[in-house]
């Protein structure tokens, strides 16, 4: 994105007051610059899978059998069992295999590794994605001997590729490779994008199976790449399954034709769900959230293109009551907006009741939903005051807009296998993790549409805030605004080695939330533009099967 964009805007923001009107804006087809719909809707519900036969579920276990007996070769070095580990994390097997990979590295390699100083790229593996991703508290002080005691960086690609993804595991108040992270990245930055942490990995899978079947000589590797072709494509075909509901859903609400300046994203709603829980298991946590985020862009683009100040001031009280009487008076399609959100959030409590017991979330959610508004209609008044707040000020508020938060009451809801005052209280309890996420969402999305949002003549963004406070450049803001994010995920990775093991199988699905916003973001805005690296994405992921 060229400097200039963002420069001239602010210009034109400043000598034009672009986004400073009180006028309602009643024409919404003049300002939405998204585009309709490309999705061909009737070829997504066509697809049909043979993988969803129970035959192939059957075979996999036949092939996890095959492969449990490379674990008890009592003859495998810990270097080989490592590396063997890592493949299968890699291939998206690790739930096939979660008590074998348990017992190998407690009974095996962490005792052999503290006698091992000469396997250096093993070390940094050991320390980046075995000890620390399968639960165990590694101290960057294991790093040490890698950096020969001075802190000079190792030579080999392999060590290094490990150090730089050991290095977005660190957590506040760890030191020893602050100052290597963007020497690592400069280094490394032609091998990889993203480091694995801020990945969602089942995404990854694909990739890694197509690189493994071509770069690798392990003679357990064909057995692993058969069941990880086969697990793939029945993990997908239960996918294609859970979007034809959702689509179907979609439809039948029938609004889209009164919401002419929304964006119809259903399908990209379902891809960002299936990144937050992709486990075949998680059927309905992934209908419920994709019904979620389709919501939450209709009604983000109520405050930001379609309504005045006074509608969605009205529409926030009428959330607040969360009663359909208060919107009675409103345009039409706000109207149809608050009934979809109403009648929704009903139903999916409902389900999640009837699946899990307890008492309802429905008072917890709606408190999500409120506060969510209420962000929203603190930048629709600086919107029409034509006010550029302090970043401070900004993140205060937009890590709620970001709707990371709303995200994630909803994710843990959904997650725990009976809703009880103790899970209720987890939301609370990993608030710093929730808060943190949901800055992390709010930066990666500015990062990616702050052009194209003021150009529409959207709220500033983080970027316009930090440029104006600052009087820096865009480079210059984007470089601290990446700051924030590094430092965000190190408070992340700190308050979730805190946490409980069975919390932390539910909240790192709260965590792949960030993870999915580097993906939609990363080359652009991944939900406005249907064309680009996010569809391609979803034709690979979702619809396309390995063969």
């Amino acid at each position: 994105m060229a400097c200039r964009n963002i420069v001239s805007i602010v210009s034109t923001m400043q000598t034009q007051k672009l986004y400073h009107t009180k006028e309602k804006k009643s024409h919404p087809e003049k300002i939405s610059t998204y585009k309709p719909n490309n999705w061909k809707y009737d070829h997504l519900l066509s697809l049909t899978s043979q993988y969803s036969e129970e035959k192939y579920k059957v075979k996999a276990e036949k092939l996890k059998e095959e492969v449990c007996c490379t674990f008890s070769d009592t003859h495998a070095s810990p270097v080989v069992q490592l590396e063997l580990i890592d493949t299968i994390d890699k291939l998206g097997l690790t739930s096939y295999f979660e008590v074998e990979i348990q017992k190998a590295l407690e009974n095996t390699i962490i005792y052999s590794m503290k006698s091992s100083s000469n396997h250096y790229a093993t070390t940094a593996l050991c320390f980046r994605q075995l000890l620390t991703e399968h639960g165990y508290n590694a101290s960057q002080d294991m790093l040490k001997d890698l950096l020969h005691g001075k802190g000079k960086l190792p030579s080999d690609i392999k060590t290094l590729l490990e150090l730089f993804e050991g290095s977005h595991l660190s957590m506040d108040g760890e030191k020893l490779l602050n100052n290597d992270i963007r020497l690592l990245s400069d280094i490394v930055d032609r091998f990889t994008s993203n480091p694995l942490a801020w990945r969602v990995r089942w995404y990854d899978v694909r990739t890694h199976i197509i690189n493994t079947t071509q770069n690798s000589n392990n003679t357990n590797i064909p057995m692993l790449l058969k069941l990880a072709k086969l697990n793939f494509n029945i993990i997908q075909a239960t996918h294609q399954n859970d979007l034809k509901d959702v689509i179907r859903w979609w439809r039948n609400l029938c609004i889209v034709e009164d919401l002419e300046f929304t964006r119809d994203r259903i399908v990209e709603s379902f891809f960002y769900a299936v990144g937050i829980a992709s486990e075949a298991q998680h059927g309905s946590i992934r209908k419920w959230i994709t019904k979620v985020i389709q919501l939450v862009l209709i009604i983000d683009d109520v405050y930001d293109i379609y309504a005045s100040l006074a509608d969605v001031q009205q529409f926030t009280r009428a959330i607040e009551k969360w009663d359909p009487n208060e919107v009675e008076q409103l345009p039409e399609c706000m109207q149809i907006c608050f009934r979809a959100l109403h009648a929704t959030m009903e139903e999916i409590c409902v389900e999640i009741q009837e699946q899990k017991g307890g008492p309802s979330t429905l008072p917890y959610l709606k408190q999500g939903w409120v506060n969510f508004c209420k962000a929203l209609l603190v930048e629709a008044t600086w919107h029409y005051e034509g006010h550029i707040p302090t970043l401070e000020d900004y993140l205060d508020n937009g890590w709620i807009s970001s709707s990371g938060s709303l995200f994630s009451f909803h994710v843990i809801y959904c997650m725990t296998n009976k809703i009880t005052n103790e899970n209720l209280d987890l939301c609370k309890n990993c608030q710093e993790i929730i808060y943190h996420v949901s800055i992390i969402i709010r930066l990666c999305n500015d990062q990616g549409t702050s052009t194209a949002e003021l150009e529409r003549g959207d709220v500033a963004s983080s970027i316009i805030c930090y440029m104006q406070q600052e009087n820096v450049s865009e480079d210059v803001a984007r470089e601290y605004i990446k700051s924030i994010i590094l430092d965000s995920w190190k408070k992340i990775n700190y308050h979730f080695n805190k946490l409980s093991t069975s919390h932390r199988k539910i909240v790192n699905h709260v965590i792949n939330g960030a993870r999915m916003a580097h993906l939609m973001y990363h080359s652009g805005d991944g939900f406005g533009v249907q064309d680009g690296e996010t569809r391609h994405q979803i034709l690979l992921n979702l619809v396309q099967p390995i063969t």
